[in-house]
This record gives structure tokens, C-alpha cells and sequence, in this order.
């Protein structure tokens, strides 16, 4: 099965016609005004809402799944925290196989959101202290999720977003450590020790196994084919529309054609990397970034002290918010959809993107890299998520927006409409005016980077589909840099509702093959748990 270039290059003509209404465009508009029909469309099948309720579909699932985990597995995301953060610490590698699964070498890559050292060679027995591992967990979850996405959820849903974020974060924890252990559990590994795994395998391989071979292969196909949507957008034109809209803001760069040429620099330096092959670039990415999260870190810890006596109002304001929401917000289930919406797209947990970085561990327990990977959606959007947020509630404490915005995720500050990274930008200069330089490095090495690592989630879907020769993975490549360009200029509200729309059809799939699978995973955790008993005799 080849892919239909034609089919493709069919789909992009409309950018390239030409008439006079289209002749007075800039570039920026001519691709917004292509890219937003296909976005609403899309946003209006994935968040279809359930009659009488208000809720998408997709949040019901998402959250009743979750909840049901966590009960199942009676509060693994609570109870199982020690343990994971001493599976972290290395405490436990003793129990595990130096042979794993026969994975001689297992080649990690990472997604925003993911950590690194979470990600566990097991060859490397012991050597992940304490402090590292809480280190890599604090730099390895900082990207353009937790701030712009956060910005968008509290420029739309106001402080009761974040509420709704922690909550979701929480329960996504046992989300998280249910796929990631199928993720390990089902992976395949080719002759020459390369690791394929996510839930395209264990979707597959997992129904298989249970008597349900065609229903497998068919949630294996979908979620495939969305995955690849997912990286084209959350891991592509997202994090290129916020690097292009900060840099445009440094450099006073507006409207016109700004956004394109900065998204063709973009698509460049992603190209060299991803199409050239050049792993040197990739490999700076990887020391730089995790030192910027540091940096933005602790530029979240400062404004937060700077602004200490008033945490007790911002957390009052967070809890209230999220029940009473403010006039022309939507009303409770209106700011806890939003909420929802970004905590997911932060932490992917349910979305099964983060089961293909895990599969590549070694390790002899599937369980394990389970425990450890609930850890993410934590650190990622309880901690992170709610630093960003606090930043945000405080730089507004004096009412310089209102929140509600404009209805396209923008809130109106002395006139102008801001919103996703500018609007973070903004509340940082408040306190530390020379942070906005530092964030705008930052925001381009996250984006870099996250687009790089998305490239392979995607490309793994890609080949799962088309196979694994050179044309496929030519192809693939190709398209994903045309989405940089498409997503730098296309407009904010229009990048994070395909994201969104892309990254939660994900959940259909997913979800639904976790619920013919979670018997296997307590299983396996029961196999994991024995071990480290067998161990402390």
C-alpha cells in the first residue's frame, strides 16, 4: 500500500490559485482561510456533543475511563506514587533482567511531555540517582503545552480551567500507567533489535490475543491514521504557529507574510534534521532544552514568590472559578471541557502517543515502566500546568484582561488581542522584564525539538500503515515539514482546534482497546509487585 501523493497535492491546490480577492491576501491569510473550513469540520465531528448534555463525547470517555482505572486499580496514581518515584531512583533495578526481552540496545525517543530518564535502559542499572531523576522529571515535561496551551485554557475558561487541569492531570496518571505497560507488553522487535511499539501493537496484538482479531486490526488502522493527523498538528503546527507568533512579537514582525517565512526557516532546520538524517543538531536540542525548562522553571518559581502574599486569592479564585464560572464562559461543564481539553494535550495520557516512546525500554516487567510513566501527567500538569496558570492569574490580578476573551482563545490587553505564548510573555515581563528574550529561545528549542521527536511518533504510524521501505518514509518526512510551513501561518485558534481535534480522536481507539486490556495489566503489575516482594526476602 503506497501513499496517494496526488490525492495530497490535490488537497494543497486551493493554496496555490490564484484570483483577485485571493491576490490582496497575504500568504499567512490565504493558508488560514484554507486551513480553518477543514479545522471546523474536523472539531465539529470530534467533539460531537452528547444531546442534552453539552459534554463531547470524547471528555465522557476520556474522564469515565480514567475514573474507572483509578478505581480498578485501586488508586494506583496515589498509592503506587512512592513506588514509581523509587523505580525512578533505581531501587529496584536488581529485579530487573540485564536480557530484558531480549532488547540488546532499545533506541529512546521522546515527546514533550515525556521523561526522559523515565525511559529507562536497563543495561544502565543504578545509575539514575535520586536528584537526576527529579531533575530530567522537572526539565523533561516543559514545552509549548504548558505554555501557551495553558495560557489558552485560561484566557478562555478563566482560573476554574486550572482546577480542571489538576483534576484531569490526577486521573490521567492511571490512564497513563495502563497504556504504557501494554505499550512494553505488546511491542515488536525486527532482527536487527530495533524496538516498534504503541498502541497500534497493542491494539493488534492485544485483541488478537483475546479473540478479537478484526476489531483489532481495525482500532489499530484508525488509530494509526489519527496519530499521524496528531503529529501533523500537536506535534508539528502548533508548536510552529506559537514559535513563529513569538518571534513575529520579538522582531515586530505583523500580518502579511511574516508567519509563512518564518515557518519555511522553520521547516528548514526541521528538515535538515529529519530528512538529512544529521543527528548532531538533534543531539544539542537534546542538552539545550532540558536546561531551558530549568530556566522557565525557576521563572515560574520567581514570579510565583514575587507575587506570594497573593497565592492564598489565585487559589481561591482557581476553586471558585471552577464552580461558578464567570458570566460568558460556558458555565461549569463549559470551563471543565476546557480544562479537560488542554491537561490532555499536555500529558497525552489517553491519547496512547506516549506508549510508543515506552515500548522502547528494556526491561523484563512491562509493569514497571507502567508505574513510572504515571508520574508524567503530575509533574506535567498538576505542577507545571499550575505554576504556568498561577503566572498568568497573578500578571491579571489588577484586571488587565477579562477573562472570556474574544472567543478565539485571545484575551484583549490595551487594545490588542493576545493570547498563547504572547499572553505568557507578557505576564513574565511583568516581573521579570528581560524573560520575555529568554522565553522566546526557549519557545523556539521547544518547539524544535518537540516537532523533531513528534516527527518519529508520527513516522512509526506512518510505516505501520504504508510499510516500512524508504519511499514511505520519504513521504512522510515531506509532508511534515509542509505542515510547519502551513502551521506558522495558519491562524492560533484555528492550529490548537485541529490539534485538539487530532490529538483526542486518538482517544476513540485507545480508549476503547484499554477497556479489553486492563486485565492483562494487572496481571503484569501482580508479576512486578511479587518480584520486588521476592526481592526484599
Amino acid at each position: 500500500m503506497k501513499p496517494n501523493l496526488s490525492a495530497f497535492i490535490a488537497f494543497l491546490l486551493p493554496l496555490f490559485s490564484f484570483s483577485q480577492e485571493k491576490a490582496e491576501m497575504g500568504l499567512d491569510e490565504r493558508i488560514n482561510a484554507w486551513f480553518e473550513p477543514i479545522t471546523a469540520v474536523w472539531e465539529g465531528i470530534v467533539f460531537w456533543q452528547v444531546p442534552g448534555t453539552g459534554i463531547p463525547l470524547v471528555v465522557i470517555i476520556l474522564v469515565l475511563g480514567a475514573v474507572f482505572f483509578t478505581l480498578y486499580f485501586g488508586f494506583v496514581n496515589i498509592r503506587r506514587f512512592p513506588l514509581a518515584i523509587n523505580v525512578v531512583r533505581g531501587k529496584y533495578d536488581s529485579v530487573e533482567s540485564p536480557e530484558g526481552h531480549g532488547v540488546e540496545k532499545a533506541e529512546v525517543n521522546i515527546v514533550d511531555g515525556d521523561l526522559p530518564d523515565t525511559i529507562r535502559d536497563e543495561s544502565k542499572q543504578g545509575e539514575v540517582s535520586h536528584f537526576q531523576a527529579l531533575a530530567t522529571a522537572v526539565s523533561g515535561t516543559v514545552g509549548l503545552g504548558n505554555i501557551a496551551g495553558v495560557a489558552l485554557a485560561i484566557a478562555i475558561g478563566g482560573p476554574g480551567a486550572t482546577f480542571w487541569m489538576i483534576v484531569c492531570g490526577l486521573l490521567s496518571m492511571s490512564t497513563k500507567f495502563v497504556e504504557c505497560t501494554l505499550g512494553v507488553k505488546y511491542r515488536d522487535v525486527d532482527e536487527n533489535g530495533t524496538v516498534y511499539g504503541g498502541p497500534m501493537y497493542y491494539l493488534s496484538r492485544g485483541l488478537k490475543e483475546r479473540g478479537f482479531t478484526g476489531l483489532g486490526k481495525v482500532l489499530a488502522v484508525v488509530f494509526s491514521v489519527l496519530c499521524v493527523g496528531a503529529s501533523f498538528g500537536g506535534g508539528n503546527a502548533v508548536q510552529s504557529n506559537q514559535a513563529a507568533e513569538q518571534l513575529s512579537a520579538m522582531m515586530g514582525l505583523e500580518g502579511g507574510s511574516s508567519g509563512f517565512f518564518i515557518g519555511v526557516v522553520l521547516a528548514i532546520v526541521v528538515g535538515i534534521v529529519i530528512i538529512g538524517g544529521i543527528k548532531r543538531i538533534a543531539s544539542v536540542t537534546e542538552k539545550i532544552v532540558p536546561f531551558m525548562a530549568v530556566i522557565y522553571a525557576l521563572a515560574c518559581l520567581a514570579v510565583i514568590f514575587a507575587n506570594f502574599s497573593y497565592i492564598d486569592d489565585a487559589f481561591v479564585l482557581i476553586f471558585k472559578g471552577a464552580f461558578t464560572p464567570e458570566a460568558g464562559l460556558g458555565g461549569l461543564f463549559g470551563v471543565l471541557i476546557v480544562g479537560f481539553r488542554r491537561a490532555v494535550f499536555s500529558n497525552e495520557a489517553g491519547a496512547g502517543s506516549a506508549a510508543i516512546a515506552h515500548s522502547a525500554v528494556k526491561t523484563k516487567y512491562p509493569a514497571s515502566e507502567g508505574i513510572v510513566a504515571l508520574l508524567e501527567p503530575f509533574i506535567d500538569t498538576v505542577v507545571i500546568c499550575t505554576m504556568t496558570a498561577l503566572v498568568i492569574i497573578f500578571y491579571n490580578s489588577g484586571g488587565v484582561f477579562e477573562y472570556g476573551g474574544d472567543g478565539a482563545g485571545n484575551v484583549i490587553v490595551d487594545g490588542a488581542s493576545l493570547g498563547g505564548v504572547t499572553l505568557t510573555s507578557l505576564a513574565f515581563e511583568s516581573v521579570l522584564p528581560w524573560f520575555p528574550y529568554v522565553l522566546t529561545l526557549a519557545v523556539v528549542l521547544f518547539a524544535v525539538s518537540t516537532m523533531i521527536s513528534w516527527s518519529y511518533y508520527g513516522l512509526q504510524s506512518w510505516k505501520y500503515l504504508f510499510g516500512r521501505s524508504k519511499t514511505a518514509d520519504l513521504t512522510y518526512k515531506l509532508l511534515f515539514v509542509i505542515f510547519v510551513v502551513i502551521g506558522a501561518s495558519a491562524s492560533m485558534g484555528a492550529v490548537f482546534a485541529f490539534s485538539d481535534a487530532m490529538i483526542l480522536a486518538l482517544v476513540f481507539p485507545n480508549m476503547l482497546g484499554l477497556l479489553f486490556l486492563f486485565p492483562k495489566v494487572r496481571e503484569e503489575m501482580t508479576k512486578y509487585l511479587d518480584a520486588i516482594k521476592a526481592m526484599k526476602k
